[in-house]
């Protein structure tokens, strides 16, 4: 295999494991978003100032 066909396939594999991952932060957002947004504000309310 040429390096620069290596390079490419390196490049594909990154690209694939970054799009897997915002798919899952995307689910667990869409699932969690609510309670997380409480957990902040919650978080937020008890800091004085």
């Amino acid at each position: 295999m040429s390096r620069s066909r290596e390079k490419g396939q390196g490049l594909l594999e990154y690209a694939l494991i970054l799009a897997l991952v915002s798919i899952v932060i995307i689910i667990v957002l869409t699932l969690f978003g609510e309670t997380i947004s409480e957990l902040f504000n919650d978080v937020n309310s008890a800091i004085p100032g």
